[in-house]
């Protein structure tokens, strides 16, 4: 079977991950988790996929493209297989995930703001000397110390990468 196989025939699970631009560990994780249904085996054990797979996993993966948490995947996936829902809860998803990425962005803006400062106040004061001796650093030190600890768990939290 190739990559150009008609989509009416049975895929490999090396084929889908070509067509649908996954790898195949992605495939076996998305069953194992149960956003793609456990595909039909032949006789000797090998994995096969057909058109609705095909599809489920490019919404599957566009959905993750998008950084759209599984739950939420799971979800926007049940919408289109569910004629008794309704597609503007796709929006409300969409839009829940859409305030929790434009939190993470001032998280991101403000740790840029500090990241900046520090590195202007490097530029500033640095002497080039031995590392135990770096102004920056021990002035960055100080002010963590400094800080009340709800402050800099706050600040610990921020992002995470």
């Amino acid at each position: 079977m190739t990559a150009t196989t008609d989509a009416s025939e049975r895929l490999t699970i090396g084929i889908l991950a070509e067509r649908t631009g996954t790898t195949t560990p992605t495939i076996r994780y998305y069953e194992e988790v149960a956003l793609l249904p456990l595909a039909a085996r032949q006789a000797g054990g090998q994995r096969r996929y057909g058109p609705a797979d095909v599809k489920r996993l490019q919404l599957i993966r566009r959905c993750r493209e998008f950084g759209f948490p599984i739950e939420q995947v799971r979800e926007l996936v049940s919408l289109v297989e569910d004629d008794t829902r309704c597609c503007t809860d796709a929006r409300t998803i969409a839009h829940t995930h859409l305030e929790q990425v434009r939190a993470k962005l001032s998280e991101l803006r403000a740790l840029e703001r500090d990241i900046a400062a520090f590195v202007q106040q490097c530029d500033e004061s640095c002497l080039g000397g031995p590392g135990p001796s770096c102004v920056p650093l021990t002035q960055l030190a100080e002010r963590a110390a400094s800080k009340p600890a709800t402050v800099a768990s706050r600040d610990r939290r921020r992002v995470r990468v």
